[in-house]
């Protein structure tokens, strides 16, 4: 399978500890499975196959419901900057609470905004989160778009160089040659033998030496 802890870096005793479910459990007890790639790049067909495969109850927990949530009337571009960050904004603290009680909870994330990553950073436990990058290619990802019909033309190429900009992952998957059951499957096994640092733990400590700029990350 196309899938591989992607940060030499990344080394250490994995946190195997305890039993089932338990062995994927984080320091505080919660979880942050974090999956983050562009639109279209199979991130919640990946999260529903594992949440299905993981050994304990989880949570997936995508983006979209929440926007999908919002109601009212149209807004200007500016008044609707501000509400989609604050969609964004109450998302993130939603996730930090659930995994904050215990929960294993499985996110999809578009990290295209670097303000994001750091909104996260600032939230979750470092060494709770495994961070997973969903990769594919960028026909692949515009042959789906155009298959789906239900997003902007051009979303997927827009993104594709942003998302990933930060630069550490824990693991990665590519969905252009790997099915979301065989990824699901993987990121299962990873999760049994992840080491640390984690890659919130190596950007926490870049984002501190570096006066708040996430190493690799850019603005639009």
């Amino acid at each position: 399978m196309d899938i591989s802890p992607s940060d030499p870096a990344a080394h250490g005793r994995g946190d195997d500890t305890g039993h089932g479910g338990e062995r994927h459990r984080g320091p505080a007890g919660g979880l942050i499975i974090f999956l983050n790639g562009t639109s279209s790049s199979g991130k919640s067909s990946v999260a529903r196959e594992l949440v299905a495969l993981l050994d304990e109850p989880s949570f997936h927990m995508p983006v979209d419901a929440f926007h999908a949530m919002r109601s009212g009337p149209e807004l200007a571009p500016d008044q609707l900057d501000i509400v989609l960050r604050r969609t964004w904004m109450g998302y993130h603290r939603a996730v930090a609470g659930m995994a904050a009680a215990g929960n294993t909870v499985v996110v999809d994330h578009i990290l295209s905004e670097p303000w994001r990553l750091q909104d996260c950073l600032a939230l979750f436990p470092p060494a709770d989160v495994v961070l997973v990058g969903v990769r594919c290619p960028l026909p692949e990802l515009e042959r789906r778009e155009r298959t789906r019909g239900d997003r902007p033309a051009g979303l997927a190429a827009r993104q594709f160089d942003r998302v990933h900009a930060h630069g550490s992952y824990d693991v990665e998957c590519d969905t252009g040659g790997s099915s979301p059951a065989e990824c699901a499957r993987d990121i299962k096994e990873f999760l049994r033998r992840r080491t640390t640092p984690t890659a919130f733990q190596r950007m926490g400590s870049a984002t501190r030496e570096g006066n708040g700029v996430v190493a690799g990350a850019r603005r639009e």
